[in-house]
C-alpha cells in the first residue's frame, strides 16, 4: 500500500471524536485507508444488498453486532442508519473513534451528518494520489505529460490498469449508477455529454447560459447537474477572491476536476504524447496544480483556502491563498523555460496590495528566486507546499 498523507490526521481525529468519516470520490482509496488505520475493526460494506437491507430494516440489531465499533463503507447507501448511530454513540460518550464511515457522496452526506452527528463526528476528505504520495512510485513522476494523462486514481497508478480501459468503465459506472442514486436523471446520454462539455471548460469561469444553449436544457438543470458532479467529488468550483482595492472583479467561479486523468478520458486524449501540442495542455496543467494545492489542505484535515482573482480590466492571478491577514499569490505556467514575463500578475498584485512575495509553479525543472521575493518552482515542488 502506498502511504497516504491523510493517515496521521485521521488517527488524530479518531482519538478526539466518537466517530470519523472519510469522504471522497469512488476508487480514491477510502476503504484501503480505513482498513489500514483501523485493522482491528470489523469491515461492513453497505453496498452489499443483504447487509444494507439488514441495516435499514433492523438498525438496532444491526448495530448490536458491533459493540466495539466497525468500519461502515459507503454509508450514503443507508443514510437512515446515521440517526441510530447517534443514539449508539450517545450511550457510550467516552469512547473515541468507535465507528469509521466512508462515503462517496459529499454534500448530501454532510447534510445528514450535520443534522444527526454534529459534535460527535469529524470528517476528512481523501482525493486520488497526490504528488507527495506518488513519490513512492518514482516512475509515476518521470514525465509530466504521462502524469496528467494518468491522473492519480490508485487503480491506474498503483494497480497498473490502463487509463483508457479504467476511465471508460469508471465513467459508465458513475453515470449509470451513482448519478441515479443522487438524482433520477432520465436522459443519461445527455448528462454524459454535459460531463464531457465540462471537461472542455476546465480552468474557465462557468457560463451557465452557454452550457444551457448547447445542451438544450434550462439554467436550473445545469446548476442541478453541476451540484451532482460536486456532490460526488468529480468537480469543484474555485471561487473568486473579493477585496477592498476599489477594483471591479469578476464574480463567477472557475470549474476544475479533481483528477486530470478523468479529464483526458472525457476529451478522448488516448496517449500522453498527444498532450505535447494539445490546446488543452495549459488548462490541464493548471487543473493539476490547483488540485494538488487542495490535496495538500485536505490531507491535513483543512478546508480549501484557494481562490482566483481577476479584474474586469484583464489583470488576474491563477490562485490566491487566503491566509487571513495575508493573501499569497500563485501563478501557474505549463511552459518549461522560465520567463520574466510570468511575474507580471504577481508584481501588479504586490503593487495593489502592498504585500511582498509570490510563487510561480511551472512545467520545467528549474527553481529560482527573483526580485520581489518571487520564487519559480518546478511542478514537482508542489508536494512540499
Amino acid at each position: 500500500m502506498i502511504p497516504r498523507q491523510a493517515s496521521g490526521k485521521l488517527l488524530q481525529l479518531a482519538q478526539q471524536f466518537r466517530a470519523v468519516a472519510i469522504l471522497g470520490p469512488r476508487q480514491s482509496g477510502k476503504t484501503t485507508l480505513a482498513k489500514a488505520c483501523f485493522p482491528e475493526k470489523p469491515y461492513v460494506s453497505l453496498e452489499t444488498p443483504t447487509m444494507r437491507r439488514f441495516a435499514l430494516e433492523d438498525p438496532v440489531q444491526f448495530l448490536r453486532q458491533y459493540p466495539d465499533g466497525a468500519i461502515f463503507d459507503e454509508i450514503q447507501r443507508a443514510p437512515e442508519l446515521l440517526s441510530w448511530l447517534q443514539q449508539d454513540l450517545d450511550e457510550t460518550p467516552s469512547v473515541r473513534g468507535k465507528f469509521v464511515l466512508t462515503g462517496s457522496n459529499n454534500l448530501l452526506l454532510l447534510e445528514n451528518i450535520t443534522q444527526t452527528l454534529a459534535g460527535r463526528i469529524a470528517h476528512i476528505e481523501l482525493l486520488p494520489f497526490s504528488v507527495a504520495e506518488l513519490q513512492a512510485l518514482p516512475e509515476a513522476l518521470s514525465d509530466i505529460n504521462t502524469l496528467l494523462w494518468k491522473g492519480g486514481y490508485p487503480p491506474v497508478q498503483a494497480d497498473g490498469i490502463g487509463p483508457e480501459d479504467w476511465f471508460s468503465m469508471y465513467i459508465r459506472t458513475y453515470v449509470e449508477r451513482d448519478v441515479r442514486q443522487i438524482k433520477n436523471i432520465e436522459n443519461l446520454l445527455l448528462f454524459e455529454r454535459f460531463l464531457s462539455l465540462c471537461a472542455g471548460r476546465v480552468g474557465q469561469e462557468i457560463n451557465y447560459s452557454a452550457l444551457s444553449n448547447e445542451l438544450g436544457v434550462d439554467r436550473k438543470t445545469i446548476q442541478s447537474w453541476l451540484g451532482i458532479l460536486q456532490a460526488s467529488y468529480l468537480v469543484y468550483l474555485l471561487p473568486p477572491f473579493y477585496n477592498n482595492f476599489q477594483k471591479r472583479v469578476l464574480k463567477t467561479p472557475k470549474l476544475y476536476f479533481f483528477d486530470t486523468g478523468l479529464v483526458c478520458a472525457l476529451l478522448q486524449i488516448s496517449q500522453p504524447n498527444m498532450l505535447s501540442l494539445h490546446p488543452f495542455r495549459g488548462a490541464l496543467f493548471e487543473n493539476f496544480i490547483v488540485t494538488e494545492l487542495i490535496k495538500n489542505r485536505f490531507n491535513q484535515g483543512k478546508r480549501s483556502n484557494l481562490y482566483f482573482w481577476r479584474e474586469s480590466s484583464g489583470n488576474e492571478l491563477d490562485v490566491i491563498l487566503d491566509e487571513g491577514l495575508r493573501q499569497f499569490p500563485i501563478e501557474i505556467k505549463s511552459g518549461q523555460t522560465i520567463q520574466s514575463a510570468w511575474t507580471k500578475g504577481i508584481l501588479y498584485w504586490q503593487q495593489l496590495s502592498g504585500q511582498s512575495g509570490g510563487l510561480i509553479l511551472h512545467g520545467g525543472n528549474e527553481n529560482q528566486r527573483r526580485s520581489g521575493g518571487i520564487d519559480f518552482l518546478s511542478w514537482e515542488k508542489v508536494a512540499g507546499l
